[in-house]
This record gives C-alpha cells, structure tokens and sequence, in this order.
C-alpha cells in the first residue's frame, strides 16, 4: 500500500492544481481600475432602475411602461457587449464595433429601395467596413478622416456610372452614401477612440473614453425619455417624432450635462468647462441623431412598430444617437487633449 501512497498523492496533487488552474485560464476582464468602478457603478444604477420599474408596475397597475422597459433591457444588452468587448483585448473590442457597424449597415440597405444594378455595387460598399476598421485599428488618422467620405463616396457613384444605369441615379448614390457615413464612418470613431495614445488620457486611456461616450449617450436617451414623460408639452418635431419634447430634450440633457461633470474627472482629461461642454454635445447630438435615424423611416413609410424595427426598433434603432455622438465627442477630444 505505501508503493501505491506516493504515485496516487503525486496523481491527486496533479489533479488539485490542473483544476485549480481552469479559472486561471479563462481570460479575465482587465479594466483601468476607473473604468472597473465604472462599470460596476453603472450595473449598479441598471439593477437599481429595474427594481424601480417592478414597483411602479406593481404600485400603478394602470400605467403602460413598454417604452421604458424596451429602453433598459435595451441598456442591459449595450452594457453586458460593452464589457465583454472591452475588458478583454483592444483589437477583440474593434473587431466587435466593426460587426455592429455592419449589421448596422445591412439593416439600413434593407429599410431603403435599391435598383437591381445597384447590387453588382454592394459588394464595394460591403467592402469598405474591414478597411476604414482596418484604418481605425492602426491609428492612421490621416487616412481615417478621409477614406470613406472621400475616396469611398467617388468611387461608388464612379462604379455606378460604369454599369450605365442612369434611371434613379442620384436617389441611389445619396442613400448609399449616406449609409456608409452615418453605419460606418460615423461609429468607426468608437474604434478608433479605443487606440488613441494613453498618454492623453491618463484616467484610463480610450477605453475609459469609449466607455464615457456610450455610457452618456444612453443615458441621455433614458433622460431625455423620463424628462419628456414627466414635463413634457411643447413637442420638438411634431412631425418626425411626436414624443420628443422641448423639455425632455433640455431636462435630459441637463442631466446628461450633470452626468458629464461626475464622471469626467475619473474617465477623461476633460476639465470642468470642457466635460459641460461634451454633455451638451452628447445631450443635443443623441437628440439629433435619434430624429435623424426616425426621419428615415418616416419617409420609407416604417414605423417602429414595423417587422423590422418590432420590439426594440433593430440595431439601427439603439445606435441612432451614436451616429451623431461618437463624431462629434471624438473630434472634441481629439482636438483638446490629442
């Protein structure tokens, strides 16, 4: 028996460390530790929020609050991406916005009508998602700025002349190009705040920027929504989006101004004129893009209870304000502080 003792506790020993040894393989998320607390800050406020939906349903049986529950899963979801993009690897976090871009992408082609010519043109505009990515990812600013709005949006309409399809020809070149800047072009700049040098940012680097600009910008959107339920009376665009109020959209983005002020010190190199500032950009830029976005399915004759946009309004219809926030705040910052 004592022969046996030595092979069988070296065998246990083996067993006990390759077991203890799983957890350590399975990557762990890896945070600037402000971004850590942000991050826990913000599941924090999300499980503080349901609750608070849980009782209101409960206390006020009568009132109807869809919208708002569609607005927080919606949140959930953002937040649970956001974490495992960006807690892992900078290129994983890239590769992740990129997909979102072109799902993005797809769903506008899908909301917007395409001559049978323009599919043999598709493939081009497909094809400039992994490169302004690709561009994004090595941090050449030079040819980011420029590749899509330049060189991509003469050389569609080139190809288009090619096929020799002149029926409809500037409806379709101004709605592809429109798409490419505001699914692609516009979004890329999250990506590309992700590899802005760390040196401008000593609060986290562009992972803790990332995090401050989508972070507000749904938070705008919730604020904007809450402040318009509660004051809401003179609408904004009665015509494009009957629910947004004049008072939900300057109490929402107070709030967001407010948002900006607390969160600035700890996640950006921003003082305190210069997070004001972004909060009143993020506030009115998520209020511009989410009207633009709804504009569109207005005049495609959707509505946000169409197959496509049903439940939670598609992709499209939780990264409208980004396509106005992620240019605008990116540009701010880069200018200041880069």
């Amino acid at each position: 028996m004592s022969t046996l003792a030595g092979p069988l506790e070296k065998g246990a020993q083996t067993l006990k460390a390759g077991i203890e040894a799983v957890p350590k393989s399975i990557p762990q998320p890896q945070f600037p530790e402000a971004v850590g607390f942000a991050f826990a800050g913000a599941y924090a406020l999300l499980v503080a929020v349901t609750l608070a939906l849980q009782i209101l349903k409960r206390v006020r049986p009568g009132r109807d609050f869809t919208d708002m529950r569609r607005k927080v899963r919606s949140f959930w979801g953002i937040l649970v991406l956001a974490t495992l993009a960006l807690g892992f690897n900078r290129y994983v976090s890239i590769v992740v916005i990129g997909f979102v871009s072109f799902v993005a992408f797809k769903e506008y082609l899908t909301l917007i009508p395409t001559r049978r010519s323009d599919h043999r043109v598709l493939f081009w505009a497909y094809m400039a998602i992994p490169v302004q990515y690709t561009i994004a990812g090595i941090g050449w600013y030079g040819l980011f700025i420029i590749f899509i709005p330049v060189f991509w949006c003469l050389m569609l309409p080139m190809r288009m002349v090619l096929i020799g399809e002149t029926q409809g020809f500037l409806r379709a070149v101004g709605l592809l190009q429109f798409g490419l800047m505001t699914c692609v072009f516009s979004l890329s700049h999250m990506a590309y705040l992700l590899v802005l040098p760390e040196a401008g940012n000593p609060n986290g680097g562009g992972v803790a920027l990332l995090f401050f600009l989508v972070f507000l910008t749904q938070m705008n959107d919730v604020l904007q929504y809450v402040a318009g339920k509660l004051w809401g009376r003179r609408q904004v665009t009665p015509a494009v989006h009957p629910g947004k109020t004049a008072e939900g959209l300057v109490g929402g983005t107070l709030g967001t101004v407010a948002l900006a002020l607390v969160l600035a010190p700890w996640l950006t190199p921003l003082d305190h004129l210069q997070a004001a500032a972004a909060g009143l950009l993020i506030g009115f830029g998520g209020f511009l893009g989410d009207v633009t976005i709804t504009a569109i399915k207005r005049d495609l004759r959707l509505s946000e209870g169409d197959a496509l946009t049903a439940g939670h309004g598609g992709i499209l219809g939780r990264v409208d304000s980004l396509t106005f926030t992620a240019p605008l705040f990116f540009h701010f910052v880069y200018f200041l502080h880069f």
